[in-house]
């Protein structure tokens, strides 16, 4: 569990299944990163994937819940994400409509972002984001991440560009 000023990062389990459709089947919230939303079978499937992501990596996108309300109101985490030809270590996020612009992805970004270099002992976390996503580019941007690569990737039999962008650990 990562805790920030306020927000607390946590495994999802089974029993956050309602409120991440509520992310993941919301139109608009998919749009910016997948073209569109998820089924409901489809948002089981990427439950599934992230519990078995915490089994093989220890890892994988967690919960975000509000300190305040104990809801949860994103997902935000680490991933091993292809880019080109090799694995890489990703910070990624999605958050309800409800809570875009209030700072909350990048104290969760951030809050990612120091726990692959402290935990982890990553040398360097990557985020890839859609080259139409300006909101979560700001994000990166404020997690301290330039861009160093861009490429197009096909996701549901659609191109879509994307940017890689990139922090080296400082200490």
């Amino acid at each position: 569990m990562i805790e920030t000023k306020r927000l607390i990062i946590r495994e999802m389990g089974q029993s956050d299944y309602d409120a991440l459709c509520g992310i993941l089947c919301d139109e608009e919230v998919m749009r910016a990163a997948y073209e569109r939303a998820f089924n409901l079978e489809e948002a089981q499937n990427w439950l599934n994937r992230h519990l078995k992501r915490y089994e093989e990596y220890g890892f994988g996108l967690w919960a975000v819940v509000l300190k305040e309300t104990n809801e949860m109101i994103g997902q935000c985490g680490l991933t091993m994400q292809g880019w080109r030809e090799k694995e890489i270590l990703e910070i990624g996020f999605l958050f309800q409509k409800a809570y875009w612009h209030k700072g909350y992805a990048t104290e969760a970004a951030i809050a990612c972002n120091e726990y692959a270099f402290s935990v982890l002992n990553a040398n360097r976390v990557y985020s890839i984001i859609r080259d139409t996503n300006i909101a979560a580019q700001k994000v990166a941007v404020r997690n301290g991440m330039n861009i160093i690569d861009k490429d197009t990737k096909n996701f549901r039999n659609i191109d879509m560009e994307f940017f890689l962008y990139s922090v080296e650990r400082t200490k």
